[in-house]
């Protein structure tokens, strides 16, 4: 059951860190001074997203050290917890994660929204995905390849940030009826698409030089012989809906609200459209978030 309670506790957090850094990443990229629709969704937006990740890894840390103590009893304990933050890299990089995450929560209740506090957001966002490596399968790696693969596996997070979290906010504003600010969250879409490009690109470079390491060509074979191999296989196929799903909204779906914006046309039709495909982009994402929080907990073929 705690085993259970860890990965979903690593969802949650994966959750609110990919908003924090790629959903302010996403207003800065795409909106420039008061060209952009009503951005008053983004302060609570981002306040869920930093409260994830802070009660995530603060709830985390009592979960891991129940694992490591045997019981949540022992867990609790001051000794205990003690241990696992000043004793394991894991604990220290949770306790990093949370303060980072509580800072963040700070400056975006204290701060007025705009391009100054998206800036420091992503500042924080950048740190918090970064953690993850730092307790992740890329920071095990011993020897002259330790380095890449640490620098891989970081890369790797903040690419799944910069996508996932674009999405989350193109799903929140396409869910409102954007009305006067139509042609703004059209050239959002339309100028999402190199942002987009540029993370998948990283992921599909970082994700080969993770699995050269975590996997090995001479395992590639056997890859759905254990549990782990299974799980990137699995990831691999919902990668790739992603990618079907992600380039059907941009060569298709975003050019036809543009010829609707542009005929003088009633855009809801298109914008619906648009609407569906984001969400169900954004969904796969998440399973594929789930998949990836179970992956954390079990040893890679190049382990065994």
């Amino acid at each position: 059951m705690v085993e259970v309670a860890v990965i979903g506790l690593r969802w949650l957090q994966y959750s609110g860190a990919v908003v924090l850094l790629g959903a302010p990443l996403f207003l800065l990229y795409s909106f420039r001074g008061s060209d952009g629709p009503d951005h008053s969704w983004a302060r609570p937006t981002l306040i869920v997203a930093a409260l994830l990740v802070a009660l995530g890894a603060f709830a985390a840390l009592v979960a891991q050290t129940a694992v490591m103590a045997g019981s949540l009893t022992e867990a609790i304990k001051p000794a205990s917890l003690s241990f696992m933050v000043s004793g394991t890299a894991l604990g220290m990089a949770m306790v990093a994660r949370a303060a980072v995450a509580l800072l963040g929560l700070v400056m975006i209740v204290a701060m007025r929204p705009g391009r100054a506090l998206w800036r420091l957001t992503v500042a924080a966002g950048l740190v918090v995905a970064a953690s993850f490596a730092w307790t992740g399968h890329g920071a095990a790696t011993e020897g002259p390849g330790g380095l890449l693969h640490l620098v891989a596996d970081i890369l790797h997070a903040v690419a799944a940030a910069l996508w996932l979290g674009a999405l989350a906010a193109l799903t929140i504003l396409l869910s409102r009826r954007a009305g006067p600010n139509d042609i703004a969250v059209h050239r959002a879409l339309h100028g999402f698409a190199g942002l987009g490009t540029l993370a998948v690109v990283l992921l599909v470079l970082t994700g080969l030089v993770n699995s050269w390491f975590l996997v090995g060509p001479s395992r590639v074979a056997s890859l759905g012989a254990n549990a782990y191999g299974q799980l990137l296989i699995a990831k691999l196929v919902l990668f790739a809906l992603m990618l079907a799903l992600a380039a059907g909204n941009r060569f298709r779906l975003t050019p036809g609200l543009g010829s609707a914006l542009s005929g003088g046309q009633d855009p809801r039709p298109a914008l619906q459209q648009l609407r569906r495909g984001v969400v169900a982009e954004t969904l796969v994402g998440a399973v594929l978030l789930a998949a990836v929080a179970v992956m954390g907990t079990l040893a890679p073929p190049s382990a065994m």
